[in-house]
């Protein structure tokens, strides 16, 4: 069946398919992506009663992804706020983020808070210079 994921809770790991007028609960054990799911994500997959099992995203598959952030903006984060790991949460790489905010810390308790403003003003040039160039969804950067 087709249809669109009208919920999800990452903190249950459950969500909801609509198809139709029909409804139909999933856990993230039913998923089959690389990526999360999201409210809107287009997916096809197999009805067992209520539940939907072996959901599959195809919005990935009907047309290429579409570039939703900013390279520049990225990059400009990196270099200059890139201590906060503030480039990687508008990437969408959260847990990333937060392992740059959480060594800015520890550094900044020794003593040492120049080598965490390195590791964000490094990635702020790889940012700029198009070497990396997706987000943590894998869509490519404006």
């Amino acid at each position: 069946m087709i249809g669109q994921i009208e919920s999800y809770d990452s903190k249950t790991q459950t969500g909801v398919v609509k198809s139709g007028e029909q409804f139909f609960e999933f856990h993230i054990g039913d998923w089959v992506a690389d990526v999360p799911p999201d409210e809107g994500d287009d997916v096809n997959f197999d009805a067992e009663g209520t539940n939907a099992i072996n959901v599959k995203l195809v919005g990935a598959f009907l047309a290429p992804p579409k570039a939703v952030k900013y390279k520049y903006l990225a990059g400009a984060l990196g270099l200059f706020l890139g201590w906060l790991g503030l480039h990687r949460f508008y990437l969408g790489f959260y847990r990333l983020g937060c392992a740059q905010l959480a060594l800015t810390a520890i550094l900044y308790v020794t003593g040492l808070p120049g080598f965490a403003a390195l590791w964000g003003f490094i990635e702020g040039i790889l940012l700029l210079g198009g070497h990396i160039n997706k987000d943590a969804k894998g869509r490519p950067l404006k």
